[in-house]
C-alpha cells in the first residue's frame, strides 16, 4: 500500500443529501472529487469528467433539478433531461475508464410506485405507477443500467421523502408553527396536463385525485440513514440493483401534520383542501402532487441484508431534523434565479 486515500467522486453534492455524503466520505478518509454546475468539475467539461472517475474507488450520483417547482413545460424538461443526460454522461466515462470505480451508486426516487393505500412496495412485489414523476424515475433507472459495465457494480437508491435540514422539512415545521398544519386533503381539481406522461414512451397521468381524506400513506426517510444506507451498500458486495431507502414504519398524512404540530407547539392546525391548495401551491410555486400522492414504500432488500435504521420513529426524526434547522447558519436571501 502506498497510503494513497481512496478517492470518491459525488456528482450533485450542493443539496442536502449530496452535503451530507461529501462531509461522511471525507471523514470516513476518501479523497473528494465533486461535479456540478459550479464546482471545479463541471458537467460540460468530459474530459475532466472522465480523469474524474478513472481510478475512483466510488462514484455517486445524486444530480437532478429539484422537484420542488411548478411543473411547467420547461420544468418537466429539465427535470427529466437534469437526471437522464448527467447518467448518460457518467455511464460514458465509466464505460471509457481504463479502471473503472468498482462500485456507482445512483440516486432514484420512491415515486416510481403507484399510488397507494393498500400495501407498501418493496423491490420484488412493487407495482409501479403513471404519469410524469413516474417516466421520469423511469428514465433516470433505464439510463442508469441501459450500459454493459462488468467491472463496476450498480446500485440505484430508490429514496423516500428525505427529512432533515433541507427546504422541504424547513417549509413543512413552518405551515405548523403558522397554524396551517392541518391534514392535506385532496378532492375534485380543474383538469390540466401537468402530470401528463414524458420522454420516449410517456404513460398515462392516471386518475386526476384520490379520496385520501388525507390519509395518504408518508414514506420517509432521515438523511443521516440516506448516508448510513450509502456505506452500507458500498461495505456489501452482494448488494446490486434497486434499493428502497425509506424507514420500515410509514406514516400518513394526518400523523405527519399532528406530529409537526407537535413538535412546533401549535395546538391548532387549519386542513387544507384540493381547492385551497392549488392556488397556495401556485404561489409557492410548486406542485400539490408532492403532498397529496399516497407514497407507501418499505425497505425490503436493506432490512433482509441486515440493516438497521438509526431513525424509524416518525418524531424522533422529524425532532433531530427541527434541531438541525435550527443550529444552521441562516443564509443571506437571493434575488432572481441562481
Amino acid at each position: 500500500m502506498d497510503g494513497t486515500p481512496p478517492r470518491a467522486v459525488v456528482a450533485g453534492a450542493s443539496g442536502l443529501i449530496g452535503a451530507a455524503v461529501v462531509e461522511a466520505l471525507t471523514t470516513d478518509g476518501y479523497a473528494m472529487t465533486t461535479i456540478g454546475r459550479r464546482t471545479a468539475t463541471r458537467w460540460h467539461d468530459h474530459a475532466a469528467i472522465d480523469a474524474a472517475v478513472d481510478g475512483a474507488a466510488l462514484l455517486v450520483n445524486l444530480a437532478g433539478k429539484s422537484v420542488d417547482c411548478r411543473y411547467t413545460d420547461r420544468n418537466r424538461d429539465e427535470i427529466l433531461r437534469s437526471r437522464v443526460e448527467t447518467t448518460r454522461t457518467l455511464a460514458a466515462s465509466v464505460a471509457r475508464s481504463q479502471h473503472p470505480p468498482r462500485l456507482w451508486v445512483n440516486a432514484s426516487t420512491a415515486t416510481i410506485y403507484r399510488h397507494t393505500t393498500d400495501r407498501p412496495h418493496t423491490e420484488t412485489d412493487g407495482d409501479l405507477g403513471t404519469g410524469f414523476s413516474v417516466d421520469v424515475a423511469r428514465a433516470w433507472e433505464e439510463a442508469f443500467f441501459a450500459d454493459d459495465l462488468p467491472a463496476t457494480r450498480r446500485v440505484a437508491l430508490r429514496m423516500a421523502i428525505v427529512l432533515g435540514a433541507g427546504p422541504a422539512t424547513a417549509m413543512l415545521l413552518t405551515l405548523a408553527r403558522i397554524g396551517l398544519g392541518g391534514p392535506q386533503i385532496d378532492g375534485p381539481i380543474i383538469p390540466h396536463r401537468r402530470y401528463r406522461g414524458i420522454g420516449a414512451h410517456p404513460t398515462p397521468s392516471g386518475p386526476a385525485w384520490h379520496r385520501t381524506r388525507g390519509r395518504q400513506r408518508f414514506s420517509w426517510v432521515h438523511v443521516d440513514d440516506v448516508v448510513g444506507v450509502l456505506r452500507f451498500v458500498r461495505d456489501h458486495d452482494d448488494i446490486a440493483g434497486v434499493v428502497n431507502v425509506a424507514a420500515p414504519s410509514a406514516s400518513d398524512n394526518r400523523t405527519l401534520m399532528r406530529t409537526l404540530r407537535s413538535i412546533a407547539r401549535m395546538p391548532v392546525g387549519m386542513p387544507s383542501w384540493r381547492w385551497m391548495l392549488e392556488p397556495a401551491m401556485w404561489l409557492l410555486r410548486t406542485e400539490p402532487e408532492l403532498i397529496l400522492k399516497s407514497r407507501w414504500v418499505a425497505p425490503g432488500r436493506l432490512l433482509e441484508a441486515g440493516y438497521r435504521f438509526r431513525y424509524t420513529d416518525l418524531r424522533d426524526a422529524l425532532e433531530a431534523a427541527d434541531a438541525a434547522i435550527r443550529r444552521r447558519p441562516e443564509r443571506p436571501r437571493r434575488s432572481g434565479r441562481s
